[in-house]
């Protein structure tokens, strides 16, 4: 019975600790740090790129400002909010430029995912879109989704 009440403990022990590792998340200034899927919180977790091109950075501002409420921040996901855009759901092969302009025009269908349906974004010009998607591919790059 000792032996049997180690084995649990050991196996408890590992799976906390599978549990815990698997849901490290890396910050904006590339630390590490715990994360739970609690309400709210990231989905998946982000590789940074070293480094982001002008245009990323512009559309960066823009994803924070109109998207990061439901996306998360770098496009992690919110959960119960939105989906990760870090996800190879996303790649460019399922899911071009042109589905991200479509997207903010015309909102999207729940389809993938069970956040509801997406409404369509107002006031956001091509170049805003543009830069988004620039955010979103570099993020996507950094993280093997091409």
């Amino acid at each position: 019975m000792k032996k049997l009440l180690s084995i649990a403990t050991a196996v408890v022990i590992g799976a906390t600790a599978v549990y815990v590792f698997s849901n490290w998340t890396v910050d904006e200034d590339n630390s590490a740090s715990p994360t739970a899927l609690v309400p709210g919180g990231p989905i998946v977790s982000v590789r940074l790129p070293d480094g982001f091109t002008k245009t990323a950075l512009v559309g960066k501002r823009a994803f924070d400002a109109v998207c990061a409420d439901c996306h998360g921040k770098n496009a992690t996901g919110r959960n119960g909010k939105g989906p990760p855009l870090v996800h190879k759901i996303y790649e460019p092969s399922h899911h071009a430029d042109a589905a991200f302009f479509r997207a903010v025009q015309n909102g999207v269908q729940a389809h993938h995912w069970r956040f509801g349906n997406m409404p369509k974004l107002q006031g956001m010009t091509d170049g805003d879109v543009k830069g988004i998607i620039r955010y979103v591919r570099e993020l996507q790059r950094a993280n093997g989704i091409e």
